[in-house]
């Protein structure tokens, strides 16, 4: 039997858009959304995260979000 020695998946989602205000979380167009992509741990989608982010920064309610899609799959594993 051979033994499993990959990590476990942890899927991230890293997406982003822009906001209505400042202070909320609140897209302006659901249908600008720029979906980066599903990255298979944390430091993979910080580092799609960020150069997403350092793109945008000249646009103050653009936003970049990570979901940490393995808490939503299985919520007692998280």
């Amino acid at each position: 039997m051979a033994q499993n020695s990959e990590k476990k998946q942890r899927l991230h989602l890293v997406f982003g858009g822009e906001l209505t205000t400042l202070t909320g979380v609140q897209f302006r167009d659901l249908e600008k959304l720029d979906v980066v992509g599903i990255f298979p741990d944390y430091d993979s989608a910080l580092t799609a995260w960020k150069s997403k982010a350092q793109l945008t920064v000249d646009n103050a309610h653009m936003r970049y979000f990570i979901v940490h899609m393995h808490r939503l799959l299985d919520p007692e594993q998280a």
